[in-house]
């Protein structure tokens, strides 16, 4: 495995840490303030830019009281300052003392600038058992 594919590895496990953390400071710190940043949540449509990014995950972080989120990397790969991840999420979370397990197939696409990996782009998409 190459010291870039780690890097962007460690830069998506930092994404998953700060979601389950529900950590706002955490998710500010992986995201990309490029303008070209979208994040696409499962059944919404797609937010673009930071700022509406960073109040989607504010709201998400309020409604959830508990979350695991596991990860089955599919593909990861690095092309110069861009890379992407496809992976699985599954995803245990407990909303007003219901607990809710779900799967989302999402791709993660990361710049790099300065010489380290923000992530621009979150798609996840339902999987329907």
């Amino acid at each position: 495995m190459s010291a870039e594919r780690d890097a962007v590895l460690a830069a998506n496990d930092a994404f998953y840490r700060a979601f389950e953390k529900r950590n706002f400071e955490m998710m500010e710190a992986v995201w990309s303030r490029g303008i070209s940043s979208l994040c696409a949540h499962p059944g919404r449509l797609p937010l673009e830019g930071w700022s509406n990014i960073g109040t989607s995950w504010q709201g998400i972080f309020r409604n959830i009281d508990y979350i695991e989120i596991e990860t089955e990397i599919i593909s990861a790969e690095v092309n110069g300052d861009l890379a992407y991840i496809v992976l699985v999420e599954n995803v245990l979370q407990v909303v007003k003392n219901r607990r809710i397990e779900a799967k989302s197939l999402a791709t993660n696409v990361f710049e790099r600038m300065g010489g380290q990996w923000f992530l621009m782009h979150h798609h996840g998409s339902p999987v329907v058992k």
